[in-house]
């Protein structure tokens, strides 16, 4: 849903970002704008020639969002067929659900949400929302559920300050442009050294003294799922595949030192070869058998992406690099050691580390009795890793070329692109599954390029009622369409969220904890 004054708001930017850039180089230089009729103030930052940074903070007193109790619809998961709930139902169940709420002596409202502008989804009325009461505090909104509750219903309590069906009260947006024309230092993605270690984005900057960092792509932040820290996506670090597609999904490529930034769909291809005889390798620096967010050929329950979902593949061949620097997982299944030159040095059980200049492949399943058959020690064994476009188009990396992936695609060729259903943060036929990851504003981080090259990286904070909201995805894609980006894609967000300025925190990270440890960063190199 549109709503004016963001529209105004990114205007106000828009204009920022077409004027003149001053030629000063102090990293101390400042201006403020204001735009008395919409509430919004921007200020912007000079960090260095061809690097400024503005900063926008709106407030709409016409809208007064409230805490309200939200009824919960049974839903079954579509992929595992398990019993859960969604946020919304259909209109004979909104229809009974709110009969019930009645007949119990409370007085429900029926609210119909709608599809956004997704490209890959139906249009028209997604489903309907059950709601009681309209309470100032939180803790009189859950006070409210728990009698909801009591009366046979499950429920969740909500702030309906972000639901996009109505203009947010308050928002701040942090918008870095990059102009390779007149910026002569990189911007590259940085897993601080280590891809199986998670940090926080500051301690990245501080460390490389970046000028400007942000988070970057999506990780693993659970044993359960895998390494904690490496990368649930495409990640390539100065030239060197870390991490391999799941599915065609979103990337920022940033080739030659980030003079040359593109946004595409990606997947990868990766094939062993010994000898004659090839076998395609599914990962890179994960442990074998589980894909988080899925979409690799074999996977269950599902070979498309899927967002936050961790599928398992029985025949499952892992590469490991020397940037894995964490001990390699253990297990059932076959492990071989490579020196540099591809040379087998060893076969044998898994577990260990990468040896310096190396890699490892491990294997279970088909895959374990392939390595047994065909990697024998002393043989050389050949990798090859292909990356392509979505139009087939091969991505050649060189040692200057970073890649950070996540999803969806927001903006592609000037329109507004969301493929939120095709890279699998939602699904139309579950709506269990992504309703509050898409539809509900939430903090983001965003990557876009403008007609005239230049790189936009976005924050906007979140989940801060009367302080900032967050977007929704389609308010996303709005937004970096306002201020001029003809490609934009969605990154992590959430409480990963962050932005990093000359060292300094500038955002509201929405974690309780503060500022998330991170997998991958983009970074701004002076």
């Amino acid at each position: 849903m549109r709503h004016a004054g963001w529209r105004r708001a990114a205007l106000g930017v828009a204009l920022l970002l077409a004027a003149a850039v001053p030629q000063g180089t102090a990293s101390a230089s400042s201006s403020t704008s204001a735009s008395a009729p919409t509430g919004i103030r921007w200020t912007t930052q000079h960090v260095a020639p061809g690097v400024q940074v503005r900063t926008g903070v709106m407030n709409d007193e016409t809208s007064t969002p409230v805490w309200t109790v939200t009824v919960q619809a049974p839903a079954t998961n579509r992929l595992t067929g398990a019993a859960t709930w969604a946020p919304l139902g259909d209109r004979a169940w909104a229809d009974a659900t709110a009969e019930q709420l009645r007949r119990a002596g409370f007085e429900p409202r029926i609210e119909e949400v709608v599809w956004d502008t997704y490209t890959d989804t139906p249009h028209g009325t997604m489903g309907w929302q059950v709601r009681v009461g309209s309470y100032a505090t939180q803790a009189e909104a859950n006070t409210a559920g728990t009698a909801v509750t009591a009366a046979g219903l499950r429920t969740a309590v909500d702030w309906s300050g972000y639901d996009g069906r109505q203009a947010p009260d308050a928002e701040k947006v942090h918008v870095t442009v990059i102009d390779p024309a007149r910026f002569h230092g990189t911007v590259e993605t940085s897993n601080g050294g280590n891809v199986a270690d998670r940090e926080r984005t500051s301690a990245v900057s501080a460390k490389l003294g970046s000028l400007v960092g942000v988070n970057g792509g999506f990780f693993i932040t659970s044993d359960a799922d895998g390494v904690q820290g490496t990368v649930a996506g495409i990640s390539a670090v100065d030239g060197r595949l870390e991490s391999m597609a799941v599915g065609s999904r979103a990337a920022l490529i940033l080739a030659d030192g980030g003079r040359r930034p593109r946004i595409a769909d990606l997947s990868t291809t990766v094939t062993v070869r010994a000898g004659a005889a090839s076998y395609a390798v599914q990962g890179i620096n994960r442990v074998p058998g589980k894909v988080r967010n899925c979409g690799r050929p074999g996977a269950v329950p599902t070979d498309r992406p899927r967002h936050d979902t961790t599928c398992t593949i029985a025949d499952d061949l892992v590469k490991f690099t020397p940037s894995f620097a964490a001990p390699l997982p253990q297990g059932t299944g076959t492990q071989v050691v490579l020196d540099a030159g591809g040379r087998v040095v060893s076969v044998g059980e898994r577990g260990g580390s990468v040896p310096a200049g190396g890699a490892v492949l491990q294997g279970i399943g088909g895959a374990a009795q392939w390595l047994t058959g065909h990697a024998r020690t002393g043989r050389t064994v050949a990798i090859k890793e292909v990356v392509r476009d979505s139009a087939g188009r091969q991505v050649r990396l060189g040692p200057d070329d970073s890649i950070v992936s996540a999803a969806p695609t927001l903006v592609e060729n000037g329109r507004i692109h969301i493929d939120a259903a095709t890279e699998g943060t939602l699904d139309p036929l579950d709506l269990s599954f992504g309703f509050a990851w898409s539809n509900v504003r939430q903090p983001r981080t965003l990557a876009g390029i403008d007609a005239r090259g230049r790189l936009l990286l976005v924050t906007v904070d979140g989940r801060r009622p009367g302080v900032s909201e967050g977007f929704t995805l389609g308010e996303a894609a709005r937004f970096m369409r306002s201020i001029g980006a003809i490609q934009a894609l969605n990154l992590d967000g959430g409480g990963s969220t962050t932005m990093v300025v000359g060292g300094s925190v500038v955002n509201m990270p929405s974690d309780a904890a503060g500022e998330r440890p991170v997998s991958d960063t983009i970074q701004i190199l002076p």
